[in-house]
This record gives C-alpha cells, structure tokens and sequence, in this order.
C-alpha cells in the first residue's frame, strides 16, 4: 500500500457558499480502473457495528456527497456518509477511547477482483471524520452472512494498513497485492463518518461460472471485459460502456467532447479471454443530439496480432440500441469501437463464448 497524497487533521468550519471550495483531493492514478464496489455491479454494505448518525449505505452513493448546513434530525446533524457514535472510555477517571477501539463496515464488492487502489472520502466530515483508517480484504465465495465473514477461520489481507487521514478530503491509497478479493472491512478509528468509499481495480471472474453460462457477454465488466485505453474522456468515463444493464440517463454512457479536426474517437478492450464472437450489440440510449454518426467493431486475436473489422463503418440512431448477428463467428482477444466523428455511445455488447485455449 502506497498513500498518493497524505491528508491530515481538521478542515476548515464550514463557513457558507461552495462546500466544496476547500475540499482537499488530488489526481490519482488508479481511478482509471473499475469501481468494483460500484453499486451497480451489486456492491453492499452488509454490516456495520455502529450507524447512529448515518446509514451505512450511503458509502457507495454514487455520485460525491451531498451538503446540506440547515438539515438535522432528532439525532443531529444529518450527514451524507458512514457516521457513527463518539466512542468514550470506561470511567470518569479514564474518560477516552482506547488505541484498540474501532468501528467497522463491511462490503461486498460489487465484482470479486484484484484492488489498485482505495479512496476514503470524508468530505464535509471537517471535525468529524476518523483520525485514521485501515481496509482489509478477503476471498470467501458464494453469499456469506456478516457472521461467516467475522468467524475466526476467515483469513483478512491488510491492504490499507492503519494510517491517519484528514477532514473533507479524498484520502487515496495505491494497492500492490495480487490478490483476489470478494468482501473488504473497512475501519475507522476510533469512531467518525467517512462520505465514500471507492475501490478501483480489475475484475476477476469465477471461470467455472463463465463456462457454466456458455453464451455471454465476452466485454462485460462484471464477466472480466476492461477498458484498455480511449481516445477521449472528457465528458464519461469508457468504462461505461461494458457496466451492466441499460443507461439510465445521458452521463451514464460514454460521450466525447467536440471534434474540430479530420479524426475520429474510439475505445479499445480486452475481453474476459479468448472468445468467439457470434452478435454485437451498439447502444445509444438517452445521447439524443450527441450521439455518434457512425461505428465500426474491429477485434484481434492476440496481442501482437493485427486488427480485423467484423463490423464496418454503420450509421447510428439516437437513442437506439443497434443489434448485429455476425455472419461467420470471430476468434478474439481484445476489441476497438471506433465512432465517427465524434459523440459517445452509452453501451457496447459482444455476445460469445469462451474457447478452450486461453
């Protein structure tokens, strides 16, 4: 584990106008990467010892966390994140929490995979937030209750060790372990409220579940498809492109910023592994006037192979989801969606199933 940009001690009282205007963050290199505690994937938060001030489930939100200076309830202030009780020793003669003491959350990941990267997000948590934090994980497969997960034969990896964290800021943490992880712990010490958690990595499927489907989504990101690389950015991540399930609205796709040149933009995948591609599937959905002109899906078989189109260049609709049923199945390993000119498409669909040779 390597902390990017440490954050320490208390922010700023808020003191009106932009909550986010002292926020303290910084560019991390793993964010490139999947979420793979993204809700929709089918993360969770499935236990917690304490949530007396907020629920524990407002750690994988999407989106940052919200601010609101006027609203509390019966319990105090509300706040959008993980917050627990201030934490009090044993008696008046020893009022303070011990070093030990601790509050916990646990996670199912949304996709079990290998972790790049950790950001602990305290934003608006100022004086609040823990003093520090540490995550662990481990692999236990199937649906394990909080109790199975919390018994004493379940092996933990630390992969945050306990390090101090600062108010209203994105602590971010790389991860070097090659391990592949299921659920993680999450802990804040002694007590406190953390916004969000994100947990950046590449996803690793269970193959006999792969082989037990036949037929697949072979890009899918919650099968082990990832993006390797796109020419733009700007507006959505290219990830978006392989999450599950239909786009629910415009910035849930992948849309580019306005060319003013003779290119093109594109996005280039390695799929789950060898695959046989037998349809494709172009979504446009909610990119009404933004929506790329024109497509083209190309694969390659290897990675020192050359780049054959499968698809030709094919005028979109707004909107639309585009289906393509293949004349001859394909053998590849890696796939490239290029657009013309430029827009964004919201998903890419390449239906097939795995070869014996990977």
């Amino acid at each position: 584990m390597t902390a990017i940009e440490r954050f320490t001690g208390d922010a700023h009282p808020y003191s009106g106008g932009d909550p986010y205007a002292d926020y303290r963050t910084a560019d991390f290199p793993f964010t490139h990467h999947a979420d793979l505690a993204d809700r929709r994937l089918g993360a969770g938060v499935i236990a917690a010892n304490d949530e007396f001030f907020a629920q524990r489930e407002n750690l994988l939100l999407p989106g940052r966390a919200e601010f609101d200076p006027e609203h509390f309830g019966h319990k105090g202030k509300i706040m959008d994140g993980w917050e627990t009780r201030r934490r009090r020793g044993t008696s008046a003669g020893d009022p303070w929490p011990t070093a030990e003491d601790h509050d916990w959350a646990l996670i199912r990941l949304g996709a079990p995979g290998i972790v790049r990267g950790i950001v602990v997000d305290t934003a608006h948590f100022r004086g609040n937030y823990p003093q520090a934090v540490s995550v662990e994980g481990t692999c236990v497969e199937g649906a394990p209750s909080p109790e199975e997960l919390l018994a004493d034969d379940v092996k933990w990896t630390t992969l945050v060790p306990r390090t101090p964290v600062g108010g209203h800021a994105a602590n971010g943490f790389a991860v070097t372990s090659e391990e592949r992880f299921t659920h993680l712990r999450l802990k804040q010490h002694p007590d406190g409220g953390i916004a969000r958690l994100r947990v950046y990595g590449e996803v690793v499927p269970d193959p006999a579940w792969l082989a037990a489907l036949g037929t697949f989504d072979v890009v899918a990101l919650e099968n082990g498809g990832r993006v390797e690389d796109a020419s733009d950015r700007f507006y959505s991540p290219a990830t978006n492109t392989i999450a599950p399930g239909r786009s629910r609205k415009m910035d849930d796709g992948w849309e580019t910023r306005r060319r003013r040149d003779r290119g093109h933009d594109w996005i280039r995948y390695r799929l789950v592994g060898r695959a046989r591609i037998r349809a494709v599937e172009i979504d446009t959905a909610y990119l009404k006037g933004n929506s790329a002109g024109w497509a083209s899906v190309s694969v390659k078989d290897g990675d020192n192979a050359d780049w054959r189109e499968i698809l030709p260049r094919t005028p979109l609709q707004p909107d639309t989801n585009h289906r393509f049923i293949l004349p001859t199945p394909t053998l590849a390993t890696h796939a490239r969606i290029d657009i013309y000119p430029d827009g964004g498409i919201s998903r890419l669909r390449l239906h097939g199933s795995l070869t014996d040779e990977q």
